[in-house]
C-alpha cells in the first residue's frame, strides 16, 4: 500500500536520541535551546519557543499576545479544529471568514466585513502548505490595529516572496506531527521577532517559571522533551531536500493530472512557494455525479492512501455547537464535499506515482 504520508527518519535520529537516553537529561533543556534557536534562524525570526504539539504552541500564542474573555480572533472555517479551539481554550471567540476557492484559505477581501469593536486579532491558517495572502492580511491588520497570528502548523518553509511563513506577524505557530513536512514525534514551535513576546510565550510554556518554583505567572506544562528536540535537529537539516521531494512530487502530478476531467488540481500563486504538506485536488460535483466518490473507490482498489481535509467545516462541528454560529461560508462547505488529498511525501518513488496516476486515470 501506499501511504498518504510516512516520517522519514534515518540513522542521524536514532543517534541523536540514544545520545539524549545515554546522557539522562529527558526533559526540556539545552538540546531544546539549540533547536530553538536553529529554527528561529530557519524562519528568519529572532526567537522560537517550542512546545509539546502544535495546539499547546497555538495556544501558548494566543494569551501570551492578550488574548482573552470578550475578544475575537477572526480565522477561516476551512481548517483543523484547532486553529478554533485554541481562540476558545484562550476565553476568546473565533469568529469565521470565508475562503478563497482557488487557494482555501482565508479570503482577505471578506476579513472587514468580520470585524467588530471586539476584534482583536487575525489568525490565518496556511493550508496545505500554501501560504495565505499575507500582504493583505497585514494591511488590514495595520489599517484596524489588530494583531497577526499565522497558523503555519502545514507550511514549514512556505514564502512569500522568499519570507517564510511564521515570520509575517507578531507570532507563528508550526506543529511537528508525524505526518508534518518535519517531525519530532509530536511538538510545536512558536516564532517570533518581539523579545517581550518570546518571554511571555517562555513564561506560559513553563508554569509561568523563570527560576525553578517561583512562579511569576499563570501558566502550563506545554514543554518539549530533549528527545523531541534532538529529533527536530535532524529532521530541520533535513528539511530542504524533504520540500524539493515534495515540490517535484507535486509538479509530477500536476503535469498528469491537471488534464483529466473533473479535477482541479493545486494553485500556485506568482511569488510564493507552495510547500505540499498535502497534494489537495478538487473532484468537481454535480447533482447527478459524486466524483470524490468514485474516486476514493479507484484509490481504495488500488491500496493507495488518501486523506480528505476537511470533511466537516468548523462552523458546522457539533463542538462548536454552543457559539451558534449561523452564518454560512459556501466556498469552505463546497470545498469539504469537493477535495481529496494525494500521496506526496518524500518517500515516493517514481514508480508510486505513476501507479497514483494511472489508478486515478484508469
Amino acid at each position: 500500500m501506499i501511504p498518504i504520508a510516512k516520517p522519514l527518519l534515518g540513522k542521524e535520529e536514532e543517534k541523536a536520541v540514544l545520545e539524549i537516553l545515554r546522557g539522562g537529561e529527558l526533559s526540556q533543556g539545552k538540546i531544546v535551546e539549540k533547536f530553538e534557536e536553529e529554527f528561529a534562524a530557519y524562519c528568519g525570526t529572532k526567537y522560537a519557543i517550542a512546545t509539546g504539539n502544535g495546539t499547546s504552541a497555538l495556544m501558548v500564542a494566543l494569551v501570551a499576545a492578550g488574548i482573552g474573555g470578550g475578544d475575537e480572533v477572526i480565522t477561516t472555517p476551512f481548517t483543523f479544529i484547532a486553529s478554533a479551539t485554541s481562540i476558545i481554550y484562550a476565553g476568546a471567540k473565533p469568529v469565521f471568514a470565508d475562503i478563497d476557492p482557488a487557494t482555501f484559505n482565508l479570503n482577505p477581501e471578506l476579513i472587514e466585513a468580520a470585524i467588530t469593536k471586539k476584534t482583536r486579532a487575525i489568525l490565518p491558517v496556511h493550508l496545505y502548505g500554501l501560504m495565505t495572502d499575507m500582504r493583505a492580511i497585514n494591511k488590514i491588520a495595520e489599517k484596524y490595529n489588530l494583531m497577526v497570528i499565522e497558523d503555519a502548523a502545514q507550511a514549514h518553509g512556505a514564502e512569500i516572496t522568499g519570507k517564510k511563513a511564521g515570520s509575517w506577524g507578531l507570532s507563528g505557530i508550526l506543529s511537528f506531527y508525524p505526518t508534518k513536512n518535519m517531525t519530532t514525534g509530536e511538538g510545536g514551535m512558536i516564532t517570533t521577532n518581539s523579545k517581550v513576546f518570546a518571554e511571555k510565550c517562555r513564561l506560559i510554556r513553563n508554569q509561568g517559571m523563570k527560576k525553578r518554583y517561583y512562579h511569576e505567572s499563570i501558566g502550563y506544562n506545554f514543554r518539549m522533551t530533549n528527545i523531541a528536540a534532538a529529533i527536530g535537529r535532524e529532521q530541520l537539516k533535513k528539511l530542504k531536500s524533504f520540500t524539493k521531494k515534495r515540490i517535484e512530487n507535486a509538479n509530477f502530478l500536476t503535469a498528469k493530472l491537471k488534464s483529466v476531467k473533473g479535477i482541479v488540481t493545486p494553485t500556485v500563486p506568482k511569488g510564493y512557494k507552495h510547500v505540499f504538506h498535502q497534494y489537495t485536488i478538487r473532484c468537481q460535483r454535480s447533482d447527478v455525479r459524486d466524483q470524490r466518490a468514485e474516486l476514493i473507490k479507484k484509490l481504495e482498489k488500488a491500496e493507495i492512501g488518501y486523506g480528505i481535509y476537511y470533511p466537516v467545516p468548523v462552523h458546522k462541528q457539533k463542538a462548536l455547537k454552543n457559539f451558534k454560529i449561523e452564518q454560512k461560508f459556501p466556498e469552505s462547505e463546497k470545498a469539504s464535499l469537493e477535495v481529496i488529498s494525494l500521496p506526496v511525501h518524500p518517500n515516493l518513488t517514481k514508480k508510486n506515482l505513476e501507479y497514483i496516476v494511472s489508478a486515478i486515470k484508469g
